[in-house]
């Protein structure tokens, strides 16, 4: 399988319907090329604009997803189309991860589980997901997450366990944390022994300097290709059956012992 992370920048100049219409030309020009594309967390707003989620809030089957829809089957490939702020049919705003089938059809949404702001911020303004959700993309399930997900390892233990055998994260990381984007991306593969796909925006959000640097890690830990820090696209062959041999080899999984108990 080929996989295409579109490291987009947003730009407070261009408006969310023209970020929009060039998110799904670059979807488009992986036709024939990739047979999944990733695009990164909120691009069509940002995801430190909070002042503007109200605004720009929209529901699953809105403008972003008729807008993605229409790629995935134009391009046809398997397109996570990273993030919008959803307005839900009570009125709350989640963080919600968008993927498509080939044929257009919507596949699968995530909520995002792990707020980021610290009591601020996207932890007050939206309302947290509260299920794991796996993908099953033909030869290479996959595990959904976002963003500040990557800092919890039980979220992605769980999408493994759930059988996932690449973990997609969609991001808007801030470059002054760039070296942990990096480190944990590379910790989340080594230790579920899966790849991981991390997909972050370039550009600037609200002021914050995004980090850029999306990144393929594959299930021994090695980075197989990493952007740098403006818009580009990678391209990069995975091999599913490389998790199985990975896992045959370093049986680790194996080992693990659940139900400890909290120290008396």
């Amino acid at each position: 399988m080929r996989a295409s992370l579109i490291q987009i920048a947003v730009d407070p100049a261009e408006s969310p319907e023209a970020r929009r219409a060039r998110a799904a030309s670059l979807v488009a020009e992986q036709r024939g090329v990739a047979d999944l594309v990733v695009l990164p967390e909120l691009w069509p707003v940002g995801a430190f604009a909070y002042e503007s989620f109200e605004a720009e809030a929209e529901p699953v089957t809105g403008p972003t997803h008729d807008a993605m829809s229409r790629a995935a089957r134009e391009a046809s490939v398997w397109l996570h189309a990273g993030s919008v702020v959803e307005r839900a049919p009570d009125g709350a705003l989640y963080n919600t991860a968008l993927v498509y089938a080939p044929s257009g059809d919507l596949a699968a949404t995530y909520r995002k589980i792990h707020r980021f702001g610290f009591d601020q911020g996207e932890a007050v303004l939206m309302a947290a997901g509260e299920e794991l959700v796996t993908v099953p993309v033909p030869g290479l399930p996959l595990g959904l997450a976002t963003c500040y997900d990557l800092r919890f390892p039980e979220l992605f233990r769980g999408l493994v366990d759930a059988g996932a055998l690449a973990l997609v994260v969609a991001a808007g990381w801030p470059a002054r944390r760039r070296e942990h984007w990096t480190l944990l991306a590379r910790a989340r593969a080594v230790e579920n022994q899966a790849y991981v796909l991390a997909c972050a925006t370039a550009g600037s959000h609200a002021g914050v300097p995004q980090a850029g640097h999306s990144l393929v890690v594959d299930p021994w830990g090695e980075v197989l290709a990493e952007a740098g820090d403006g818009e580009e696209t990678l391209t990069v062959d995975l091999d599913p059956a490389l998790v199985a041999t990975t896992r045959d080899r370093f049986p680790a999984l194996k080992d693990r012992v659940l139900g400890l108990s909290a120290p008396r």
